[in-house]
């Protein structure tokens, strides 16, 4: 390792003596004829040989607008904006004598035919847009967006599923890693899930996907990466946004959200706040047909339980960013998570015989008690060496999770005549905590002729302490069940380095990659009376190319061919190699698996996009030893433990259309179908499935003059065979109507969600020896939801602020 670290810093310090030929900037103001500025307009960088397209920004709130990170050569700058006249600048030289080019004020001059009493003219982002490397859906362009959650959010995005678990599948594949603000969320499964539904979607101006992200961040998720940015003011002065929602279903839901900045030419203070009061109601229908080694029925189970998950979650983040100088910040920032919860279920099972004649009932009243807290410190700073794009940042972080769960299981077994034949009652206490420390540090130098260098290395240290502790009760005596009871440690170190290029040559520009991880691990179950102990240990390296390209069909680059290729890694969850047990009921078990392998992917993507309107993407992706749920059947008894599956395949097109078909009504359609491949000995049985899918997702949005809009929204998806399950079809259609108030500055939003009530998880668990299962999964979702929402104080001129965290992949690994 410490050669590794040599070999880059070297590279550092190679790449540093290739500034001569560097230059870089320019920027400027769009302003009206009456010297208004204009906010939100396009903004496009040409080069001047050939007219093609370099990049394009949007103008600030003051109008303003940059292109940093140049080489040196020449370019145009073109306005283009409904309304207005189009503007395009004289040729503008940039050299190594002259890398700084401030232009003189444009004044964007009205077209004649928009020439009324009053005009106005807003430039409106799309709701998808596309780049080289990762693919950008706007929130806001969605108004039912700040009447929901960040999970809400994600459901209704291209690609998108989540199923009855709160586990997000991208095109079909599972594995998907959740970032917030280019930082890791340090969570996973149900604790994810809960955070995304605190958020609420108002605080979250873009999300983005990166089916095959760059080498800069981590290798962690073999369906790729998704990063939810939050809204961040760059401008001076005090400002904020307030956001509350009423939610009524079955349940009453409430979610609060307060965000505030502060900005002077020296800090940025900065913050939110976020409370969310839920109830979550599911009605789970479970049918198992146990069968004799000739399939004739041998038994059949019928089980109903009604679950009721209450939570209350308040989250919150404060931060400063100090400008030591026009070139150099250095910031921190604390963060935090508290989650107390109250899960009951009250399940009625009925045994009966081949011919459907009662054998007994089970009632069993289950409950949990939770809570789970989290804090973070992330230190950060950052250096620019110069104007033109050479910088250096690092990052420092510390984050802690602390988990306390009392669990409480009755069961009373009824014989057919309702006579209580027997009853048993056990408890559970199950606290853990978590640590996670990382160090980062990237390096960035632009060379000549539009291309850059980026280099950077990452080192992180997790550890893990798991308790499982159960006991039998007969009457006030409790017994210790060490049959169940365990204590499991958990420790990971991983060191990594990468190395990133990118070029462009005309139409073509192309970015390539390569990371480098090692991987260090330690489990240690400690055992007890009845159990032996026992240790394992990993250590393994690997590396991990990305590549993309693209070529622009024409000048103007409406038209455009992009193919990657990336290679992943899915590491377990933390809690997911502890092996202890956890109850639903007598006939259920959930556990976990020390034996876990990391699985690998090499995913290929090809895309042909035209402007906004239209694109479309092949997609293949392969995966060894594939992380996912496995259910066994012992005894009778149904244990649901990860477990790695051989091979599976992945083969997905999708095609993707955003239109305006008048000036009221505007719509955005989204379709895929996606082969999934399974391949894997499974217990006692063989897994080899093939099926496939289909997806359609169509937002409708309708403008009812100045301060009136709406939108119809429709998801469908069709049955999938994913492993050992088999998903019925589902869909939802959710309806929102928004009335601007407060002179724009506030808005009221009425939805109603899952209006036909079809949003219904449901489907057959294969691959049972001699069982056959089907499920049915009915939560509370069809609700009305009334949102108010409100944007206050002053801003003025802009300045990019820092916002970073070193901990980008363990925060998705915290399970519970």
């Amino acid at each position: 390792m410490k050669k590794i670290l040599k070999a880059i810093f070297l590279l550092l310090i190679l790449q540093s003596g290739i500034l001569s030929a560097q230059t870089g900037k320019i920027t400027g103001k769009l302003t009206s004829s009456d010297k208004k500025p204009l906010e939100s307009v396009l903004v496009s960088l040409l080069r001047a040989n050939d007219n093609s397209l370099i990049k394009t920004e949007i103008s600030e709130a003051n109008g303003s607008f940059s292109f940093e990170s140049l080489g040196a050569n020449e370019y145009l700058i073109v306005v283009e904006n409904p309304g207005y006249k189009t503007f395009q600048s004289q040729t503008i030289s940039i050299s190594a004598g002259k890398p700084e080019i401030k232009l003189a004020e444009v004044v964007l001059i009205a077209s004649e035919i928009y020439k009324l009493d009053e005009v106005t003219v807003t430039k409106k982002k799309p709701f998808v847009e596309r780049k080289l490397d990762k693919t950008v859906v706007n929130v806001d362009a969605m108004i039912s967006n700040a009447g929901s959650d960040a999970m809400d959010v994600l459901e209704k995005s291209p690609g998108i599923t989540v199923d009855q678990n709160g586990t997000i599948t991208f095109k079909g594949k599972t594995g998907v890693v959740v970032f917030i603000d280019d930082k890791p969320t340090y969570l996973s499964g149900s604790e994810l899930e809960a955070y995304l539904k605190s958020l609420p979607a108002s605080t979250i101006s873009q999300i983005e996907f990166m089916t095959n992200p760059p080498a800069k961040y981590e290798a962690a998720g073999n369906a790729g990466v998704i990063n939810i940015k939050t809204k961040k003011s760059k401008s001076k002065g005090f400002n904020g946004s307030y956001s509350s929602r009423l939610s009524q279903g079955k349940a009453t839901h409430t979610r609060n959200g307060l965000n505030l900045n502060y900005k002077n030419d020296k800090i940025r203070i900065y913050g939110n706040a976020n409370y969310a009061t839920q109830q979550f109601l599911t009605d789970l229908y479970i049918f198992r047909n146990y069968k004799n080694e000739d399939q004739s029925t041998k038994a059949l189970f019928h089980q109903n339980t009604h679950m009721d998950n209450t939570v209350n979650t308040a989250n919150g983040k404060i931060g400063l960013d100090y400008y030591a100088s026009e070139k150099t910040t250095w910031g921190i920032s604390f963060t935090g998570l508290a989650k107390n919860g109250t899960d009951k279920s009250d399940g009625s099972s009925r045994l009966t015989n081949a011919a459907a004649i009662l054998d007994s009932t089970i009632i069993a009243d289950n409950k949990e008690k939770k809570k789970f807290k989290n804090g973070g410190v992330n230190l950060n700073f950052s250096h620019d060496f110069d104007t033109i794009g050479r910088k250096f940042s690092a990052d420092l972080d510390f984050l802690t999770y602390s988990d306390n769960t009392d669990q409480r299981y009755r069961n009373y077994i009824y014989q057919p005549d309702n006579s209580l034949s027997s009853s048993d009652e056990s408890t559970g206490k199950l606290p853990s905590k978590i640590n996670i420390y990382a160090f980062k540090m990237d390096y960035s130098n632009p060379l000549k002729k539009e291309g850059t260098i980026d280099a950077g290395y990452k080192i992180s240290y997790s550890k893990t302490d798991n308790v499982a502790g159960y006991a039998n009760v007969f009457g006030d005596v409790s017994i210790p069940n060490y049959d169940s009871s365990n204590h499991f440690k958990y420790d990971e170190m991983i060191n990594a380095v990468y190395v990133n290029f990118s070029k462009s040559f005309g139409r073509f520009s192309f970015q390539s990659g390569l990371r480098l991880e090692n991987t260090v691990s330690k489990g240690n179950q400690l055992g007890n009376i009845m159990k032996e102990a026992s240790v394992f240990k990993k250590d393994y390296t690997n590396l991990f190319p990305t590549f993309y390209a693209m070529y622009k069909l024409d000048s103007l680059a409406n038209k455009q061919v992009v193919f990657s290729f990336g290679r992943r890694i899915d590491r377990p969850y933390y809690q997911d190699l502890n092996p202890f047990l956890s109850p639903l009921d007598k006939f259920t078990f959930y556990a976990g698996n020390p034996y876990l392998n990391p699985s690998f992917s090499n995913n290929f993507e090809l895309s042909y996009r035209y402007k906004s309107l239209f694109s479309t993407t092949l997609t293949y992706g392969h995966t060894k030893d594939n992380i996912d749920e496995t259910i066994e059947i012992n005894n009778g008894i149904y244990y649901s433990r990860p477990g790695n599956i051989g091979k599976s395949q992945t083969w997905s097109i999708n095609a993707e259309s955003e239109f305006e078909i008048t000036k009221w009504y505007s719509a955005n359609v989204y379709s895929e179908v996606t082969n999934l491949s399974y391949k894997s000995k499974l217990y006692t049985e063989e897994l080899n499935t093939n099926g496939t899918f289909f997806f359609v997702l169509v937002n409708n949005k309708f403008k009812f003059g100045k301060d009136w809009s709406a939108e119809l929204f429709g998801r469908y998806i069709s049955s999938v065979e994913s492993g050992q399950v088999t998903t019925d079809p589902k869909g939802t259609v959710n309806f929102t109507i928004q009335k601007k108030i407060l002179k724009g500055q506030g808005s009221l939003r009425l939805g109603i969600n899952d209006i036909f009530y079809t949003n219904i998880n449901s489907g057959v668990i294969n691959n049972l020896k001699n069982t056959y299962a089907d499920y049915d999964n009915r939560g509370d979702t069809r609700f009305g939801a009334l949102t108010f929402t409100y944007s206050f104080g002053k801003s003025f001129e802009s300045k990019n602020s820092q916002e970073r965290s070193g901990a980008e992949s363990e925060q998705n690994r915290v399970k519970n």
